[in-house]
């Protein structure tokens, strides 16, 4: 029985052995710049490197804990910062593919290693001898002649345990760990139920009659939607790509209906992917974690790491830019309401009826669509056009690299390359929809930037959208909409992209939360420019260029709902608070509670069934909560921002080299109204958004 069981054991270790050689997220990857090499990862390998990357992570602060010297800013909080690089190197991966190229089998990994890597980083937020080694180091700051990064570190580290119950009792501290692991699990739920409910709804219509409006692009899309499924007809589902044709140009009301109610009523069925639970116990969580920590209610806890402070401060410019929208909203509303009257329609405005009618009027107006847009927006010159913006901004260019391997065939690898030939970036590029991948468009990193033993550790920066497809006879051509938002993650990618800070968690992105949006909102600015668009906008058969009469009607239309849009935004940033600064447990109707929190912003009736909560993953399932208004915050500074450019030239290369220098490579080295004043000189003010998007007093729609 000893040999039989000593063969077994050494067949067991070598088993091992070969896992950890076979493995490729276990070593060197040995492709070009360290790129993920995803053409050899396979979901397997996931969960032995997860936990390989906790030991290691382990290991990392077991050694600073018991480093028998003295602690020091090197030795504790830079050693801190390095702590867990392949877990790091891990999860950034895996998560990434969660959201862009997910399966049954990744969403079962996540339920496994989610609860792993909270009671990971709680193992070390929450230790008392390591925060001890931080607790000495922050007490000495004033004698250690430290550089203002330094500082900001020291500080991050030490805010940041005490934020994450560094000083509480040991009782209280196990209650952090339960509510924080079961935060982080609820979440990750939250957002897969909602992936689950998009991807499960199609709509296979037979009847051409019933598609009467819709334009030949969506119906070529559809028809090859339901081709791939071997069906009859057309297949439309709740994809942007795919919903948003039918809300604007379907004349079928039933079918507008049939589609809003699909899109808007998402996990708020009761049934299996029902969220109602999940947000009430993710905002109970999150109300309990903040009482711990001394605070009155979740956004208190938030908000004193914002520029915007305090509850008071988000509700002060809410309401700043309430008292500027909702007039105008009303009115835009009643325009478009007698506009529909005069169409012959009777009855009630509904929401299903709004994109239909506004986008019916727009053309009116402003002889203007989609439609007539997208021939001068090809996918491929567009990607030239933001390319070349960024190289006329900063000297960067693009390379692509078919050598690096990518997760999915439609994805696309550059190298970015700096104006002396510096090599700056891995960038990979993800444009279309998919089952696998979850809606709306974002910027991640699979790779921050960070310097290892003085040697610059390049990022590798990814950018997901879900944009219209190319359909047997015609390539990609994108809405306009749709190049904003390219535009927007194109931003999000550059603030990656130049990052040149010294540490990993104060590197590219890693802002304050209502700064992280400037450099995405800025980039939009340059959509409405004449001198930019001429640069790539050519239709794609003919190769004409974008007619200036198009381009000014583009200009003409920017304000076009710009009071509606506002409110629409602010409706957000109302509900957002509402649910965070709950002070006691919510018990009662999702539905009722939604509906009250942003009553003063909404134009249209309420609807049986719909439900924002439900599906507000930027709120309960991602990093917003308590944040939303940083999107409005952010208009105020981009548009404050691109003022100067507007002043002094759309491509002035000294004012781009200061949004680089000041904004874009410094991360969050500093606070960010210090970097903001740095670069403009002066804080912002709200007069520059209130301008740009004509929401001052005597406002009226413009008309051509």
């Amino acid at each position: 029985m000893k040999s039989i069981y000593l063969v077994a054991l050494i067949f067991l270790m070598n088993l091992g052995m070969v896992t950890a050689q076979t493995n490729p997220l276990l070593g060197d990857f040995n492709t070009p710049h360290d790129a993920a090499p995803f053409d050899k990862i396979k979901n397997e390998h996931f969960m032995p490197a997860f936990e390989e990357g906790i030991k290691e992570g382990k290991a990392d602060v077991d050694k600073i804990k018991n480093n028998p010297e003295a602690p020091t800013f090197e030795n504790t909080i830079v050693a801190l910062d390095e702590v867990g690089r392949l877990l790091t190197r891990t999860s950034g991966i895996f998560f990434n593919l969660m959201s862009s190229e997910t399966n049954d089998e990744l969403q079962s990994i996540a339920q496994e290693v989610s609860p792993m890597l909270t009671a990971f980083q709680n193992d070390i937020s929450l230790d008392p001898v390591l925060f001890e080694r931080i607790k000495a180091v922050y007490n000495k700051k004033e004698e250690l002649d430290l550089t203002t990064e330094q500082q900001t570190l020291l500080e991050n580290n030490y805010i940041g345990f005490v934020r994450s119950g560094a000083n509480l009792s040991d009782a209280d501290k196990e209650k952090f760990r339960e509510y924080s692991t079961e935060l982080s699990k609820l979440s990750l739920d939250f957002g897969e139920n909602v992936l689950k409910e998009t991807n499960n709804y199609e709509l296979n219509i037979t009847d051409e009659n019933k598609l009467a409006g819709m334009p030949e692009g969506a119906l070529e899309a559809a028809a090859g939607k339901a081709k791939a499924k071997d069906k009859e007809g057309w297949i439309f589902d709740i994809s942007m790509p795919s919903y948003l044709p039918v809300m604007k140009y379907a004349d079928n009301r039933e079918l507008r209906k049939e589609l809003y109610m699909a899109y808007n009523t998402k996990s708020f069925k009761g049934d299996e992917f029902d969220n109602q639970k999940n947000v009430k116990r993710i905002a109970e969580l999150r109300l309990e974690m903040a009482k711990l920590l001394g605070y009155k209610n979740y956004a208190d806890y938030v908000l004193e790491r914002r520029m915007a402070m305090n509850a008071d401060g988000v509700y002060g410019l809410l309401n700043d830019l309430y008292a500027a929208s909702y007039k105008v909203a009303k009115e835009e509303k009643a325009e478009i309401e007698a506009y529909a009257r005069k169409s012959g329609f009777e009855g009630d405005l509904m929401p299903w009826d709004w994109s239909y009618y506004s986008e019916k009027l727009k053309v009116e107006k402003f002889d203007l669509n989609d439609e007539m847009l997208k021939p001068y927006f090809e996918l491929s010159s567009v990607i030239d056009g933001v390319f070349g913006l960024a190289t006329e901004l900063f000297g960067v260019t693009f390379k692509e690299n078919k050598e690096i391997p990518v997760y999915n065939d439609e994805v696309t690898a550059y190298e970015v390359f700096d104006a002396d030939g510096t090599f700056l970036s891995l960038f990979y590029t993800d444009f279309h929809p998919r089952p696998g991948k979850r809606g709306g468009a974002w910027m991640n990193d699979f790779k921050g930037q960070y310097m290892d033993n003085g040697v610059d550790s390049r990022p590798h920066v990814t950018i997901v959208m879900n944009f219209t497809r190319p359909t047997s006879s015609k390539p990609a051509l994108l809405t306009f909409s749709e190049v904003e938002t390219f535009m927007h993650e194109f931003g999000h990618a550059l603030h990656g992209m130049l990052a040149k800070s010294t540490y990993a968690s104060l590197s590219g992105t890693n802002v304050y939360r209502d700064f992280v949006e400037l450099p995405s909102q800025i980039m939009e600015n340059w959509a409405v420019e004449k001198d930019f668009l001429d640069r790539f906008a050519k239709h794609y058969e003919t190769g004409e260029p974008i007619p200036a009469e198009l381009v000014q009607k583009i200009v003409d239309s920017q304000n076009y709902l710009a009071g509606y849009l506002s409110i629409r935004q602010l409706s957000f940033g109302y509900l957002d608070m509402a649910w965070h600064t709950l002070e006691k447990p919510f018990a009662g109707d999702v539905k009722d509670f939604e509906e009250k929190a942003w009553k003063k912003t909404q134009i249209f009736p309420e609807i049986d069934g719909v439900c924002m909560s439900t599906q507000f993953g930027h709120l309960f399932a991602g990093g917003y909560a308590a944040g939303y208004y940083g999107y409005k915050w952010a208009e105020v500074l981009d548009a404050d921002a691109f003022s100067v450019f507007k002043e002094k030239g759309l491509f002035n290369k000294d004012v781009a080299a200061s949004f680089r220098k000041n904004i874009l490579e410094k991360g969050g080295t500093e606070h960010p109204m210090i970097l903001y004043k740095r670069f403009r000189g002066q804080e912002p003010t709200v007069d520059a958004l209130l301008e740009r998007s004509g929401l001052v007093e005597g406002h009226k729609t413009v008309n051509p």
